[in-house]
């Protein structure tokens, strides 16, 4: 019972024939229970019994009361205590052979457990319990999450970092990692040919949005590579950088990371604009963003997603207010609430209820955070301390992410 059943099954599958037959055993507990419980009681009432006996025959009646307690501790000692015990912590060593035994004696025995458990599993059944539906253990995502932290030292960091990166896509929306709308370069089609060509020339992404006048007329998306090959022919003028336009993609904004990936697949895009149930646009996210959330940054130079986090003593940093709280909170290993405002100004902004005062401080949970520079709509930068956290606990965050 104490038998890992997914190191079983592992085994199983790689043709372990000890591993086979005791998930056979496991499919029904019930029957399995049954066939032990009756051998185990079987063989003490026969020790009880030969043991009366031999305990009058030799003792008389004072052997009656001496056989109880010798045959007590006998039984807690080699036949419930120690063995059970060795079972429980190394239960394959024990499992995978007796899987053969129990095979062997069901058989005999099986008419026997078949009454025993027609009386059992109706009084089961009496209380909702109804021992030939249950399937086995199932994880849950958080079970599996669990799993995967406790099994860390026996892989690489990176490795276990991926799989729970992969497990939290679920809980993730577009919203989280999306390139806020203030941070989108993209190509204006109505301004002046040269400028189009710098911003081609110049562009720190491979894919950028096209539109007229303002990002909420966005028309598509170019393909920076393939431009860039008509401009080294001499090929490119208006038209053919319009014929290179590929329609736009728009995502909702609530869209999770796990069906954004099956989306990105299924319609052969790399990139979408992020809007809001009104249809406006608030960003833009890309599959790149998206692999970020389970590998981890794998880019050193991206003016579009620059963390802006400088260390300034011990367990403080000044962070610029566009900084998403979730990429502090990775970088940092801090644990920042994340279930409202995105950013690090709109946390501010929903805990001040108004535009703070440079040199205005307030504390979010475990950090105090100290407002040092804003302007009339957003607060800019603000240094912010763990309190939670002494100077010797803190960690090096990586400075390529910096």
């Amino acid at each position: 019972m104490t038998l890992n059943r997914y190191r079983a099954k592992s085994l199983a599958d790689k043709g372990h024939q000890g591993a086979k037959l005791a998930i056979k055993l496991l499919s029904r507990p019930d029957r399995l229970l049954g066939l032990i419980l009756l051998g185990n009681n079987i063989v003490n009432i026969f020790a009880a019994t030969i043991s009366t006996i031999i305990a009058l025959r030799l003792y008389g009646e004072i052997g009656l009361a001496v056989a109880p307690v010798i045959l007590t501790i006998v039984i807690l000692v080699f036949a419930e205590v120690s063995p059970k015990t060795l079972a429980a912590l190394k239960p394959e060593k024990l499992a995978f052979p007796s899987a053969f035994i129990y095979t062997l004696i069901a058989i005999p025995f099986s008419p026997f457990v078949w009454l025993v458990n027609i009386f059992s599993n109706t009084l089961l059944r009496l209380i909702g319990v109804h021992p030939e539906k249950d399937h086995g253990h199932k994880l849950s995502v958080d079970e599996l999450r669990t799993v995967v932290i406790e099994a860390e030292h026996f892989m690489p960091k990176a490795h276990s970092d991926m799989l729970l990166g992969i497990l939290d896509l679920e809980q993730v929306s577009v919203e989280d990692i999306m390139v806020p709308r203030n941070e989108i370069t993209g190509i204006d089609l109505n301004d002046d040919w040269k400028d189009i060509v710098h911003q081609i020339t110049h562009s720190q992404r491979t894919r950028v949005p096209v539109f007229h006048d303002s990002i909420d007329n966005t028309v598509g998306a170019l393909h920076l590579r393939k431009v860039l090959n008509l401009l080294y022919h001499d090929e490119l003028n208006m038209e053919t950088l319009k014929s290179q336009i590929v329609p736009a993609y728009f995502i909702p904004e609530e869209t999770s990371l796990t069906r954004q990936i099956l989306n990105f697949k299924e319609n052969r895009r790399r990139t979408g604009m992020v809007v809001d149930e009104y249809g406006s646009i608030q960003g833009l996210v890309t599959m790149e963003d998206i692999l970020e959330e389970i590998i981890g940054r794998f880019t050193t130079d991206s003016p579009t997603r620059n963390l802006g986090i400088h260390k300034v003593e011990n367990n403080s940093y000044l962070i610029d207010g566009n900084t998403n709280i979730r990429e502090i909170n990775r970088v940092l290993q801090w644990s920042l609430p994340t279930d409202g405002p995105k950013t690090l100004n709109g946390l501010i902004l929903e805990h001040m209820e108004m535009i703070p005062q440079t040199g205005t401080s307030l504390r979010v949970a475990d950090y105090a955070i100290e407002i040092t520079r804003t302007n009339n709509n957003a607060v800019q930068t603000a240094k912010v301390t763990n309190t939670n956290q002494s100077s010797d606990e803190n960690p090096e965050p990586n400075e390529s992410d910096l």
